[in-house]
C-alpha cells in the first residue's frame, strides 16, 4: 500500500541525512587537523604565550594568562599558512610532516619589574632578574603610547616600541 507524498518524505529524509553526513565529515576533518596542533598553535589573537625553552627549530611554549609575568608574548595574528609578521613581532611556526599547521605573529607582552633574556635566534624568554642570562629589566610599561621619549632617559638604557596596540617598554639593567 502506498501513501500520498511518500516519495517526497523519503527524498526529504535522504537529503537531511546527506547534509548531516557532509557536516560531520567537514567538522571531523577540522577536529583531526586541530588535534595535531599544540596548545600554542590553537591560540587565538589576544591570547598570551610563555616561552619555556627557546629554540630556532623546536621551542617549548605554552598558553598562559596575559596577566602572568611569564606571558612574554601576545598573539597578534594567526594563520594556517606562512605570513609576514610586522617588524616588531616574532614569528612562531608549527609544522607536522613537512607542512605548516599553524603560523602565529607574536608581539612582546613584557611586565613592569620583570626581566627577560633576549636572543637573536630564539626571541624573548622570562627569567629571574638575578639569573646570569637576564638581558634586561622592564622599568616601565606605557600602554597607549608608542614613543621612545616617554622613557626616563636617566634610568632607561633602552626601549621597545609596539605600534599596534601602542605600547612603550622602557628597559633597564636587570641587576640595577
Amino acid at each position: 500500500m502506498k501513501f500520498a507524498g511518500t516519495r517526497t518524505l523519503v527524498r526529504l529524509v535522504l537529503a537531511l541525512v546527506a547534509v548531516a553526513v557532509a557536516v560531520l565529515a567537514v567538522s571531523g576533518c577540522s577536529m583531526l587537523q586541530n588535534a595535531s596542533k599544540s596548545d600554542t598553535a590553537k591560540s587565538k589573537v589576544g591570547d598570551c604565550i610563555n616561552v619555556i625553552e627557546g629554540s630556532a627549530t623546536d621551542s617549548k611554549t605554552a598558553p598562559v594568562d596575559c596577566s602572568d609575568q611569564k606571558a612574554v608574548y601576545k598573539v597578534a595574528a594567526v594563520s594556517d599558512k606562512k605570513a609576514d609578521c610586522k617588524e616588531e613581532q616574532t614569528s612562531y611556526e608549527e609544522t607536522l610532516n613537512g607542512g605548516t599547521t599553524a603560523f602565529l605573529c607574536l608581539s612582546p607582552n613584557f611586565k613592569k619589574g620583570a626581566c627577560y633574556n633576549e636572543s637573536q635566534t630564539t626571541g624573548y624568554k622570562f627569567v629571574a632578574c638575578t639569573a646570569p642570562e637576564a638581558s634586561f629589566k622592564v622599568i616601565d610599561r606605557i600602554d597607549g603610547q608608542a614613543d621612545e621619549f616617554a622613557c626616563d632617559a636617566s634610568t632607561a638604557i633602552g626601549f621597545r616600541i609596539i605600534p599596534d596596540p601602542k605600547t612603550t617598554f622602557c628597559l633597564g639593567n636587570p641587576k640595577g
